[in-house]
């Protein structure tokens, strides 16, 4: 599939009767997870009929009718989508499509792949955001700052070894570097990203470990942010997001 040139006000009755029958290819969901489902069902319905960047997806109330889910429910879903680029919602208009969605493979879910894509483009400005942040915070962080950053990091060892869920002490150890880069805006772009992250870790590749691998590094990263240096931190998180990568690219392979 590739992109249409930006449509015309002659246009839009033509969208509105290519939304409807795209509907069409809509099923009830019964018995499964119902976002998982939700964002299945959008992705093959997409694919079926045809829709390309620039295009109109049916509205959210036809959408509920035709899977006989609540508004809530893809409201949610959209809202995922939205954050990851891959629809744009106008107030009044509708939802439009914004990124290409095609079919490699058979071997994996197709709705995996489109969010695992989506997914590794959001790790991309991430990488920008943390290699910045990372250079500061090695700069500029005070002596107060550098000791909650290592008690932080202990912390974070201390509930992996228990077993303990893993995932607030990881983001304290992170948030702490960022706020020692002495720039708010960092910290807040950055947890912005995550949030898209760990929709999709849960929705729908149904798991929370994906960036475990990477804890052997985070003990580098710490250190060179204590000794302030800058390059060696950089090297220390471009290391780390290398790894979330393959995991990524390894669940949608």
């Amino acid at each position: 599939m590739g992109s249409r040139s930006s449509k015309n006000a002659g246009d839009r009755q033509g969208d509105k009767r290519a939304s409807a029958e795209a509907a069409s290819f809509l099923k009830p969901i019964i018995n499964q997870t119902r976002n998982t489902a939700v964002l299945d069902a959008l992705a093959t319905m997409i694919e079926q009929a045809g829709l390309l960047v620039g295009d109109l997806i049916p509205s959210e109330t036809t959408l509920a009718e035709r899977l006989q889910v609540s508004r809530s429910t893809i409201r949610e879903a959209l809202r995922g989508w939205e954050s990851l680029g891959i629809v744009r919602r106008r107030k009044g208009a509708g939802t439009y499509l914004v990124a290409e969605v095609n079919s490699h493979t058979f071997n994996v879910p197709f709705n995996l792949q489109l969010e695992g894509v989506a997914l590794l483009r959001t790790t991309q400005v991430r990488r920008a955001l943390e290699v910045a942040v990372m250079r500061e915070a090695a700069l500029h962080a005070t002596e107060a700052q550098r000791n909650l950053i290592r008690e932080k990091y202990d912390l974070l060892m201390q509930t992996l070894d228990s077993g303990r869920p893993w995932r607030n002490a990881d983001a304290a150890f992170h948030i702490a570097i960022y706020d020692a880069s002495g720039n708010p805006l960092f910290g807040q772009l950055i947890r912005e990203l995550d949030g898209a992250f760990h929709r999709i870790y849960r929705v729908p590749f149904g798991q929370d470990d994906i960036g475990m691998s990477s804890f052997a590094l985070h003990g580098e990263l710490c250190d060179a942010v204590l000794a302030g240096d800058p390059d060696r931190a950089v090297h220390a998180i471009e290391a780390i997001i290398d790894l979330v990568e393959e995991e990524v690219r390894q669940t949608i392979k």
